[in-house]
């Protein structure tokens, strides 16, 4: 029997299900569990939102005055601002949540989000203040790719450190399902806003969606700030305080948090940081070409019908109720590593024919492949992601080495694709260069997957990186 095994078998209470004992601890467990999933509803609905407003309107309010594909590239370029700003906040809040706790981070993360998406539903167009329009846009961007650099981690850290050990893939994919939750309002509320007349949605329609989304970012902040720090945080604070208050068991070399690993080399203490890189880079990458990218790309360049992309993109929302939390059963049954190999090797699969078929323009393949997309690289491969994450650190560095292994492959992936993805229809012309983008991106994170451990059942109280 493995390691990995034993764990998830043993007898011995894990931090998580200590608290899970009491009545209070399933108490504090729900509220948990729902501020986890309003926070990363709120940032996926920004996201979401944004996409969506980058595809469909922001191009004609924004940039005006230059060709459909330039404004488009120019869109997704402001775009992108949001993901260079989100390894600063993980770098930031990262450190902050592993020293100080991963409550008081989540409730100012929560509030930076919250008021920056909203303040984007009342910047006037680039018709009535000019350039001041987008670079008012580019500064709230950066502001929500601030607090959402270390958003979705410390969700997910917090959810994963919660968990009992067996379920631990199964509950922390709700993260996920907080994920479908955001794009699911943010496509609902857009196949409303596009009921209204093109001049209406360009003129005011397009700010209802960011206006609105101050419900969330509201109701999310106020539960977290009842919310209980994680067993395992605790645990680990507890151990430490007792540590040091043991001087005499300490050389005069040796501080008492030093481990192993601080002497070792730099490659070595970092593998699992190099792992997690190149696991999201096979996941986000294609989930932004094919739940952001794609809806500019059918709408403007194919000239499909806006409403058939927001719809599929709504029908892949609902799906994802059941895809997400289905993978992350998927882990707890077989693994982490096998169940993300086969999202990634799908993901490669599928690129080639789904950019061969968009050319059809016909709406109801054109809405399938949308709909497949999503499934695979938006949804169901995120739910195997968040409880792989969480094990793959040790418990003192946690927050911070998830966070900004995330984000910089979300720099290096997500964060560019869309303008990537734009840059080489504007070159070649043709779908097949962003066929091979994509399936290239999936490729990282399937060839990462051979030298990634398997973490399932692992001990989240461990010191070390599992690999």
């Amino acid at each position: 029997m493995s390691d990995l095994q034993s764990s998830v078998d043993s007898h011995e209470q894990s931090a998580a299900e200590q608290r899970l004992a009491t009545p209070e601890g399933r108490l504090e467990f729900i509220k948990a569990t729902l501020s986890c999933w309003l926070g990363t509803t709120m940032e996926y609905v920004d996201f979401a939102l944004y996409g969506l407003a980058t595809g469909l309107v922001f191009s004609k309010v924004f940039f005006p005055n230059v060709s459909p594909k330039i404004a488009l590239l120019s869109s997704f370029a402001t775009y992108s601002v949001g993901f260079v700003a989100r390894p600063i906040g993980a770098i930031f809040f990262g450190r902050l949540g592993d020293r100080k706790g991963r409550k008081f981070v989540l409730v100012t993360t929560i509030a930076l989000m919250g008021i920056s998406t909203t303040l984007i539903g009342f910047i006037p167009s680039y018709a009535t203040i000019g350039i001041w329009a987008p670079l008012i846009l580019v500064m709230l961007r950066f502001v929500q790719g601030f607090g959402a650099g270390a958003e979705l981690s410390g969700a997910t850290v917090m959810l994963g450190e919660y968990a009992p050990p067996k379920r631990r893939g199964l509950i922390a994919s709700i993260i996920g399902i907080g994920s479908n939750s955001g794009t699911l309002i943010a496509s609902a509320v857009w196949l409303l806003v596009l009921m209204l007349d093109d001049e209406d949605v360009i003129s005011w329609g397009w700010r209802i969606p960011f206006i609105l989304s101050a419900v969330i970012a509201i109701a999310a902040t106020l539960i977290r700030r009842h919310v209980r720090e994680t067993p395992v945080f605790e645990q680990e604070q507890n151990e430490l305080k007792q540590l040091q208050a043991q001087p005499q068991t300490v050389t005069s070399t040796q501080s008492p948090v030093d481990t192993p690993s601080s002497k070792t080399s730099f490659w070595a203490r970092n593998k699992a940081f190099f792992v997690m890189l190149g696991l999201r880079i096979g996941e986000n990458g294609p989930s932004y070409l094919a739940q952001g990218f794609v809806i500019g790309y059918v709408v403007e360049s194919l000239q499909v019908s806006k409403t058939v992309a927001t719809t599929a993109v709504f029908i892949a929302s609902l799906l994802g109720f059941f895809v997400i939390p289905f993978a992350g059963w998927l882990s707890d049954r077989y693994g982490r590593r096998i169940v993300y190999r086969w999202f990634c090797f799908l993901l490669m699969l599928y690129a080639v024919p789904a950019y061969m078929f968009l050319e059809t323009r016909d709406p109801f393949i054109v809405g399938s492949i949308i709909v497949i997309g999503m499934c695979l690289a938006s949804l169901g491969i995120f739910g195997v992601q968040a409880a792989y994450g969480v094990e793959l650190f040790g418990v003192r560095n946690r927050y911070s080495k998830m966070a900004l292994a995330k984000e910089l492959g979300g720099i290096i992936s997500g964060g560019t694709a869309s303008l990537v993805a734009s840059a080489l229809l504007k070159h070649y012309q043709t779908w097949w260069p962003i066929a091979i983008y994509f399936a290239a991106m999936a490729g990282i994170g399937f060839f990462t997957t051979f030298f990634a451990p398997e973490t399932r059942g692992r001990d989240l109280n461990a010191v070390e990186d599992a690999i």
